[in-house]
């Protein structure tokens, strides 16, 4: 066992679970007075979902096994058979590289629950994260990651693009189409921010589990890590001033808001090529992600009728799939010798680039079919939307009989 790189996925997959309560944060901020605890608990509550999930079945429908190249078997059911002392390529135990990849199975689903908060129904929530995990995460997973047939191709994916981003984003928006828009959606009334320092907060939590989560894909401590964490923070940082820039242009002046959103943009759009791409590429796919997600937020979302409450396709929808197509661009071998082919802007031609475009359509659909059939097949037995009385008197009375401060 290699002791260093075994304390870097250690920390790496606490700093991973470190970002859904972060994510609550974020998103509990940003959400409305009456919601906060509904936001809250249903980004929460996936830190014991998708850890039961992923101990039960998930980990054996990801790793163990190939069916077509599409997906694993039950054969490590509740982890049967499973040699956790054993060691992976980088001296690290089969275990502990189990936890880091349970860790990311934790915050995907949670990042969906932004588009629909203030009118999905908590149980339909937990039901179709189970269906979710079971039919569209795990597949992908062993798609990209397990050396299924995505992998096969030649598609990349550092730290989850495809598998988190796209995933989790498509599914998004498939959700708010089906749930149907807020009653002050169609008003056009804007909701205010419950808690702007929550938000801010949220979002630096985010951005230091991010490190966990790009740097730790490289498994190891070595300079693909090393350039991981710079790649992440330069695109961060240049996805922040673009988009603060671009709010100050169009609307005189920055908000916080804003910012938040324009930095979680750019950790979305550097995750797939973190750990391929030089720093001007970083540079450039964060100021290209913030660039197309605020013009899809402030001028697309409300055309196409899309009530995204907090831009759950808006950021990790889009940006995911800027960055998947952008690591075709960008991706550098002399960054990182174990890929095959060099990006199209450092002369490996198209090949490269087409493959990431072929994954991130076949991503777009797998997410967006299945997702639509699960919620179709789920609403024959349960309610999917609130009542319009609880849609009024928020959530967090009418779902968990709580609220968020007491003394208001």
């Amino acid at each position: 066992m290699n002791t260093a790189n075994t304390l870097f996925l250690i920390l790496s997959s606490v700093l991973v679970l470190f970002m859904t309560p972060g994510l609550a944060f974020f998103y509990g901020g940003l959400g409305d007075k009456k919601n906060v605890v509904n936001t809250m608990l249903s980004v929460f509550i996936m830190c014991g979902l998708a850890i039961v999930m992923w101990i039960i079945c998930g980990y054996s429908l990801s790793f163990v096994g190939d069916f077509a190249g599409i997906v694993g078997n039950f054969s490590a059911f509740l982890l049967h058979g499973v040699k956790l002392t054993a060691l992976t390529a980088t001296k690290i135990p089969t275990s502990l590289y189990l936890i880091f990849q349970m860790m990311f199975a934790v915050i995907t689903p949670a990042l969906f629950v932004g588009a629909v908060v203030g009118r999905i129904r908590f149980k339909f929530l937990l039901a179709f994260t189970v269906l979710w995990s079971i039919f569209i995460y795990y597949p992908l997973v062993h798609m990209v990651w397990a050396n299924g047939f995505l992998a096969k191709l030649g598609v990349i994916d550092f730290a989850g693009g495809t598998v988190v981003h796209i995933d989790a984003g498509v599914t998004a928006l498939v959700l708010a189409y089906c749930v149907g828009q807020r009653a002050s959606f169609r008003k056009g009334v804007e909701e205010k921010h419950y808690n702007l320092p929550w938000a801010l907060l949220g979002t630096s939590i985010l951005w230091i589990g991010w490190y966990g989560f790009n740097a730790g894909s490289a498994l190891a401590t070595d300079q693909i890590a090393v350039q991981a964490v710079l790649t992440t923070t330069v695109a961060t940082a240049s996805s922040m001033i673009t988009w603060m820039l671009v709010e100050m242009a169009f609307k005189g002046k920055a908000s916080l808001a804003g910012v938040c959103n324009g930095t979680l943009c750019g950790l979305v759009g550097i995750t797939p090529a973190t750990g391929y791409v030089t720093v001007a590429g970083a540079f450039w796919i964060g100021l290209i992600s913030a660039l197309a997600s605020y013009f899809f937020v402030n001028k697309i979302k409300h055309r196409i009728g899309l009530d995204d409450a907090l831009d759950a396709f808006g950021c990790h929808g889009v940006c995911g799939i800027v960055g998947s197509i952008l690591t075709g661009l960008f991706a550098s071998r002399a960054v990182n010798p174990s890929i095959a082919l060099d990006g199209l802007f450092y002369g490996g031609g198209f090949k490269l680039f087409g493959t990431q475009l072929f994954a991130t359509v076949f991503a777009i659909l797998f997410a967006a079919i299945i997702s639509f059939v699960i919620v179709k097949l789920l609403k024959l037995w349960l309610p999917m939307r609130v009542t319009a009385e609880e849609e009024r008197d928020g959530l967090d009375r009418g779902e968990h009989g709580e609220d968020a401060d007491y003394l208001m």
